[in-house]
């Protein structure tokens, strides 16, 4: 196995969760984002076919978990699909997946701290959201298991509220009204499935947390396929129940869109405590996030493609905190000026890319190695190509214009490197 070790000096993470924690911290990062984020600028795409929007983004989730886990299991150290496209494509499409990752989720970030601040306070969202940044990047410098503690908590306060949200509406009385339309059409369903992959993306997490997972090559994969799965369930119940009371489009104009539909469902008392789960969920999310990107960004400083010091790693909390106060710093900056739909549909572009690249690398694997049926990084390579440029067009400009600006600044790197 051709994989690296980390720079002298530099640290080794410390090997401290097991499968429930991995599995919680999946579903804390898939949960926040999808349910109260994603569902209204998904409905403004696909109008009444959302549900075949959210099947297509599930497919295609569920291909590139099967890669990733099959990857994660020869490949356990922190990094994700930078560390496979780097030991099984090359140096410069692991490079590409990192950035595309580190970038992408950074929006990512931004856009659930966003969240968070339309729930708590709107009409002062941006500085709630700086706040959540920075009480989580704090909460990830205090340690792996701490982070995995208060997930712990987030998740199960998330569950308990979506599951009141999903009783109300299904035995609401309000009929809906509104525009429900024939649909927007296949490349409506496209662009949903890209912004609704924004949602799944989070069993990522598990797989750039490798370095501090136990059994990683037995526990990754289990973990990633359950929480996935638990995901997809709860995300289907949830679009149903919200649909028996909200039409497509009243769904694509609300913000708070499980908030209108218990009020919709002629349950108004339950709304606060909705807007609080919302809230709850989507800092769940974000720290997920921000522990995600920071290990991205520790593997990609081990290789001197992002500063070295931003690899070292703390000697009492053994995380890499300066990554850590890095990744939050920026993603506290953006969450002070960016627009939440705008950000995830950024977001969705170079995730997408990170994935197509797992998949690409999970083709390489031979059946000694664990590789995957054929099929399976066929069609996640090709899906998340075509979500991709499905996207927003501004969504996609910019997301390509970062990409192409990573790979710029990596050739000037290799030149400048060899000179």
């Amino acid at each position: 196995m051709n994989t690296r070790r980390a720079s002298a000096g530099a640290g080794e993470l410390r090997r401290s969760l097991g499968m429930f924690d991995a599995v919680v911290i999946g579903l804390g990062s898939m949960i926040g984002a999808g349910v109260f984020a994603v569902l209204a600028p998904a409905a403004s795409a696909a109008g009444s076919w959302l549900l075949p929007g959210l099947a297509l983004a599930a497919a295609v989730a569920y291909c590139n978990a099967t890669s990733s886990a099959r990857l994660a299991a020869r490949y356990p150290q922190s990094g994700g699909t930078y560390v496979y496209g780097r030991e099984r494509l090359g140096e410069f499409w692991g490079f590409l997946a990192g950035w595309g990752f580190v970038v992408g989720k950074t929006a990512s970030c931004a856009a659930m701290a966003l969240t968070v601040g339309s729930y708590v306070w709107p009409t002062q969202a941006h500085g709630v959201a700086v706040a959540a940044v920075v009480a989580m990047t704090a909460v990830n410098c205090a340690g792996v298991q701490k982070a995995a503690w208060l997930t712990r908590l987030i998740v199960a306060v998330a569950l308990a509220v979506l599951a009141a949200v999903i009783t109300a509406c299904s035995t609401g009385s309000a009929a809906v009204t509104g525009h429900w339309g024939p649909g927007a059409g296949g490349h409506g369903v496209l662009r949903a499935a890209g912004l609704l992959f924004f949602a799944f993306a989070g069993y990522a997490r598990i797989a750039t947390l490798g370095e501090e997972v136990r059994d990683p090559a037995h526990v990754i994969p289990r973990a990633i396929s359950t929480a996935l799965g638990i995901t997809l369930v709860v995300y289907v119940m949830v679009a149903l129940a919200v649909l028996a009371v909200l039409s497509p489009d009243q769904l694509a104009r609300t913000s708070a869109p499980l908030a209108d539909a218990v009020r919709a469902a002629g349950a108004p008392g339950l709304a606060p405590a909705v807007r609080t789960g919302a809230a709850v969920a989507a800092v769940g999310s974000l720290l997920a996030l921000i522990l995600g990107v920071s290990r991205t960004t520790l593997a990609m400083a081990r290789d001197h493609h992002l500063p070295k010091a931003l690899a070292v790693v703390h000697p009492r909390s053994q995380v890499p905190q300066r990554a850590e106060l890095a990744v939050g710093t920026v993603v506290a900056v953006l969450a002070a000026t960016v627009d939440v739909r705008g950000a995830i549909g950024f977001s969705s572009f170079g995730v997408l890319a990170y994935y197509a690249v797992a998949n690409a690398s999970a083709w390489t694997l031979t059946p000694v190695e664990g590789r995957p049926p054929r099929i399976v990084p066929v069609l996640g390579g090709s899906g998340c190509l075509v979500l991709a440029f499905a996207l927003p067009g501004t969504s996609v400009l910019w997301g390509a214009a970062v990409l192409a600006f990573g790979a710029a600044a990596y050739g000037i790197h290799r030149m400048l490197a060899h000179t």
